[in-house]
């Protein structure tokens, strides 16, 4: 790594204007399931590399937080869906501390959704339905792979892979009972727009107690 101490650091000089679009009060729509909906639309007819990933980022009860990023497998007025294995640290963190907070980022869009809300598990039933329309290979690494935990070397979890491929011959694969989705129920739902200068739209809807949302502009 090249040491920049003694002078400006590459990284300060990479700016970006934006201009694609505005983000207006009078625009959007009242619900930001809908608003997402409309945005996530456009993000695929944009034909984005994976669209639906998103930061998830969790912490334990004493604070320390965690973020990776995850692929968004459903959203409804519900909230919004991810898959994983209970046993990996952001299954273990869950349910110590079942809040979360999520980011879609479409950078050629210049558009940002930050979702924040309580998380709780899918039915059995809601994972089964997913897990059967997944390809075989990933039903059989979801058995294979203690997710987080130090595995020794590639060749063994390539090895586990398998030896489920060989117990699972011949028939379909079951869901694992360690394995199965999360909905994160908003709370919050904040929608960013670039704009020039640096004065961008930040739009934030609220859930409120009564039902129905408060839409409120921030400061950027």
């Amino acid at each position: 790594m090249t040491n920049h101490a003694a002078g400006e650091h590459p990284v300060t000089r990479l700016r970006r204007d934006y201009s694609r679009a505005d983000l207006s009060e009078a625009t959007v729509a009242p619900d930001p399931i809908v608003q997402f909906d409309r945005w996530f639309q456009e993000a695929l007819s944009a034909e984005l590399t994976e669209p639906n990933a998103m930061t998830l980022a969790t912490a334990t009860p004493d604070g320390q937080p965690a973020a990776r990023i995850v692929l968004l497998r459903g959203y409804d007025a519900r909230g919004f869906v991810f898959y994983s294995s209970y046993e990996s640290q952001k299954g273990r963190e869950l349910a110590a501390n079942p809040r979360a907070a999520l980011v879609c980022y479409w950078a050629e869009l210049e558009r940002q959704v930050r979702i924040t809300g309580r998380v709780e598990q899918l039915t059995r039933a809601e994972s089964e339905q997913y897990f059967r329309g997944r390809p075989r290979g990933s039903q059989l690494s979801a058995w294979a792979s203690h997710q987080s935990q130090v595995i020794p070397s590639r060749a063994a979890l390539e090895e586990r892979w398998r030896q489920r491929e060989a117990e699972f011959d011949g028939r379909p694969v079951p869901l694992p009972p360690f394995w199965g989705g999360y909905r994160v129920e908003p709370q919050t739902i904040e929608f960013w727009q670039g704009r020039p200068n640096r004065l961008h739209d930040r739009l934030r809807y609220t859930r409120q107690p009564a039902g129905g949302w408060l839409i409120e502009r921030l400061s950027p």
